[in-house]
């Protein structure tokens, strides 16, 4: 039976752990965890979660790290990736990404938005459950997840189709501002290849010049991502053409092949195969004879493990009046009375995979702010952390009084 939660001592103990916290945030800041390298700051985290009380910790063949508390028939999860991405131009840095800085309102580093500020909450969510006895006819796991960065919803792939986990629904702790996200687009990464013949480049028309060959194509691509769909929550599809590859016997020859990667951001009621078919019947696509093709992602985890997937990662979405929407509505509301900001995210997240995929729900709350992503100068804000605490403490009880309605 659900008991009563006691909202005022979750709040104050949330606020007791914001030191614990921000310390633990820059324990896994100060750790380089770049996707497929991971596996030192996984074992900080294992410390952690052991550290305050969680029932069992265990790290998975691909490296992701999994938190349980309680025993009850209702599996709710709650995840973070942990990788990060690089740190690009360090002369675009004010501070050392990984020493970090920390003053009375802020926490700088890379990974403090995406996402490590999202495991720091719910760890001490956890701390929480255990010393409030908030502990029900559920069961919490929390996931601190790998290769985020390089393959969104591969970590989550393996989980469900592997270890055979599948939730009720899951907490995404991606950065929202502290806002509810209920959605995103989806993306694919594409690929157009061209042949062409080498020649002489004082006498280029004895061959046939792919670079020549792709410059219509990309003309007629950036005609098309003007005309994509548009989507009255998520928005509108987008196209970009994010790489371009040649090869030439020399810098004396004509290019005997020509390449461009394209990211493909899909909106509601866009597919995977109406992206390519909608670039592969492009006149110039045509004329060209070019293959238009979607990457594969195969590169090791740090375990070793490789977990081969085609680079597509599904739209999802779900509805207003949803029971994980609902849940986390009311939850914040009783905490911190106010209505909270439903919104959706503008970049991907591993819901590609576990609701894109296999429809388990996916809701989105987390400490950080989306542009802060993969910029230099990342930084969360330690209030964040005190508020996603709290709410990812009450979750899974709030779930329970919204299942019973």
């Amino acid at each position: 039976m659900t008991m009563n939660i006691p909202f005022n001592k979750v709040l104050e103990k949330a606020q007791d752990y914001k030191a614990d916290m921000s310390q633990f945030l820059r324990d896994m800041i100060a750790i380089p965890s770049e996707s497929c390298d991971e596996e030192k700051v996984v074992l900080r985290i294992k410390e952690e979660m052991e550290k305050v009380g969680f029932d069992k910790v265990e790290i998975d063949p691909m490296g992701n790290v999994l938190g349980w508390i309680g025993h009850g028939p209702h599996l709710i999860a709650m995840d973070a990736h942990i990788d990060t991405v690089g740190i690009g131009n360090m002369d675009n840095w004010e501070f050392d990404p990984y020493q970090g800085m920390e003053d009375d309102e802020v926490i700088g580093g890379r990974g403090a938005s995406d996402q490590e500020g999202g495991m720091a909450s719910m760890v001490y969510a956890g701390k929480i459950i255990k010393d409030l006895g908030l502990e029900d006819e559920y069961t919490l796991l929390v996931t601190g997840t790998v290769q985020e960065e390089d393959c969104d919803g591969l970590c989550w792939q393996y989980i469900i189709e592997e270890s055979k986990i599948r939730p009720e629904f899951v907490v995404s702790t991606e950065p929202t501002d502290c806002q509810i996200y209920r959605g995103q687009r989806g993306r694919m990464e594409i690929r157009i290849d061209v042949a062409g013949v080498s020649c002489h480049g004082s006498a280029p028309e004895r061959g046939d010049n792919a670079i020549f060959k792709m410059g219509p194509i990309l003309n007629q691509l950036e005609d098309l991502s003007h005309n994509l769909k548009d989507d009255p929550f998520l928005g509108k599809g987008t196209l970009t053409v994010s790489e371009i590859f040649f090869t030439s016997p020399s810098r004396c020859a004509v290019a005997d092949s020509c390449a461009v990667s394209i990211d493909r951001r899909l909106t509601w009621g866009e597919t995977w195969e109406g992206a390519l078919e909608e670039i592969r019947a492009l006149p110039a696509v045509k004329e060209a004879g070019a293959v238009v093709s979607m990457y594969e992602y195969n590169r090791p985890a740090y375990t070793g493990l490789v977990y081969p997937t085609e680079c597509y990662f599904p739209t999802w979405l779900i509805e207003e009046e949803h029971v994980a929407t609902k849940t986390l509505e009311a939850s914040y509301e009783l905490l911190f009375d106010k209505k909270p900001t439903v919104d959706k995210w503008t970049f991907s997240t591993n819901g590609v995979s576990i609701m894109g995929r296999y429809g388990i729900p996916v809701i989105g709350f987390g400490p950080g702010k989306e542009p802060e992503a993969h910029a230099p100068n990342e930084k969360t804000w330690k209030d964040h952390l005190v508020t996603c605490a709290a709410m990812y403490a009450v979750i899974p009880q709030m779930y329970l009084k919204e299942l019973k309605k």
